[in-house]
C-alpha cells in the first residue's frame, strides 16, 4: 500500500521519484521555532524489512575524529544543568511515555548479563535521524563509552540537505547500565540502479517486532496510522520511545559537523541549548530505566528537570 505523496516544510508536494521508490516514513513532527510554525511530513512508501542478522557495506565511511569524538562525549555537567530542558528558539519535541509496557531487556554481548534495553533504528539519509543522533550520542555517553563512530550527512536531495551527523554503522557502546542496539537501515547513496538508497543493515527480527509493535499511531497520538514505521524510532525500555527526532533538522542547515560538537558547552548557543535540552530529556528517560543509577547523571538537575516534565 502506498504512502500520500511526501510533503515538503511549505507543504507543497516533495519529488522524491528520483530518490526512494520504497523507503520507510522519515518522521513527522510539528516543529514551532522563532514564532513560525513549520509541519513536517517527510513519509516515504512503505517496504516489508527482510528480516535477518546485521550486515553492512563498508564502502564511504568516515572515522569522526577524536577531538569531535571528546566534544561529543565529554560535556561538563554543569552544562547540562545550565540548559535543563530550556531551548528558547529550537522547539523541542519531548518523548511519548508508556510506562505500563513490559520493560525491554537485552544481553551484553560481552559480559552476558541482560540490562535495560534502547534501541535505534534510522537510516544515513533521514534529516530526521540526522538531528537525532546527536542528544543521543550526547546523553548515552553519560551512561557509557562510545568506539568507531562515523561521520555521514543526510541525503542531498531530501528535505534539509546534507544535515551533518553520525553514523551508528559501526559503531560500538558498553555500559554497565544498559545495553544499545542500532541499524542504519540505509546509506544516503543511490543504489546501482537508481531505485532506493544502499541497504546498510538488516534489523534481526526480534528488532523488527519492536518496530512493528510500537512504532505506530497507538504509541503516538499525532501520529496518523498511515505512517507507522517513521524513523528515526528510539526506544529507551520499550516505555519512552521517540518515532521522529527530538529537535528539528533545521537547526543544522548550514552548520559544520565539527563546529557543532566544538560549540555544545556554550550554553547560549541556540543549537547547543537544543542538543543539551533532548540530551537531558533522554538521560531521564534511561535513568527511569536503570534504577536512577548513576547517581550522578540521575540526581543531576538537567535531569531531574526532565524527570518532571515527562513525570517520571
Amino acid at each position: 500500500m502506498a504512502k500520500p505523496t511526501p510533503k515538503n516544510a511549505n507543504n507543497a508536494p516533495a519529488n522524491r521519484k528520483e530518490v526512494n521508490q520504497s523507503g520507510r516514513p522519515a518522521g513527522l513532527v510539528t516543529w514551532v521555532a522563532v514564532g513560525v510554525v513549520v509541519v513536517i511530513v517527510a513519509a516515504l512508501v512503505v517496504v516489508k524489512i527482510a528480516t535477518g542478522s546485521s550486515s553492512s557495506v563498508t564502502g564511504g565511511w568516515e572515522a569522526t575524529s577524536s577531538s569531535t569524538v571528546t566534544n561529543l562525549t565529554t560535556v561538563p555537567s554543569s552544562v547540562f544543568d545550565t540548559v535543563g530542558i530550556d531551548s528558547p528558539v529550537m522547539h523541542l519535541t519531548p518523548p511519548e511515555v508508556h510506562l505500563g509496557e513490559p520493560q525491554l531487556m537485552f544481553k551484553d554481548p560481552t559480559t552476558g548479563k541482560t540490562l535495560p534495553g534502547v534501541f535505534y533504528f534510522g537510516s544515513e539519509y533521514c534529516p530526521f535521524c540526522a538531528a537525532q543522533r546527536w542528544p543521543t550520542i550526547v546523553a548515552l555517553s553519560r551512561f557509557g563509552t562510545w568506539s568507531t563512530l562515523g561521520n555521514t550527512s543526510s541525503s542531498g536531495r531530501d528535505i534539509w540537505p546534507a544535515t551533518p551527523t553520525f553514523t551508528f554503522q559501526k559503531s560500538t557502546y558498553s555500559s554497565p547500565y544498559l545495553v544499545l542496539q542500532t541499524v542504519e537501515e540505509k546509506s544516503n547513496q543511490i543504489n546501482a540502479l537508481g531505485t532506493d538508497y544502499t541497504i546498510l543493515q538488516k534489523p534481526t527480527a526480534a528488532q523488527l517486532a519492536l518496530i512493528t509493535k510500537y512504532d505506530r499511531s497507538e504509541y503516538f497520538p499525532t501520529m496518523s496510522p498511515q505512517y507507522a514505521g517513521s524513523i528515526p524510532f528510539l526506544t529507551i525500555g520499550n516505555r519512552i520511545m521517540w518515532a521522529g527526532s527530538s529537535i528539528s533538522p533545521s537547526s543544522f542547515q548550514g552548520q559544520v559537523r565539527d563546529d557543532i560538537a566544538k560549540n555544545l558547552t556554550d550554553t547560549t548557543n541556540p543549537i547547543s541549548q537544543s542538543i543539551i535540552a533532548a540530551s537531558n530529556y533522554i538521560s531521564a528517560g534511561i535513568c527511569s530505566q536503570t534504577n536512577q543509577q548513576p547517581s550522578t547523571v540521575c540526581n543531576s538537575k538537567g535531569v531531574q528537570a526532565a524527570k518532571r516534565a515527562l513525570h517520571l
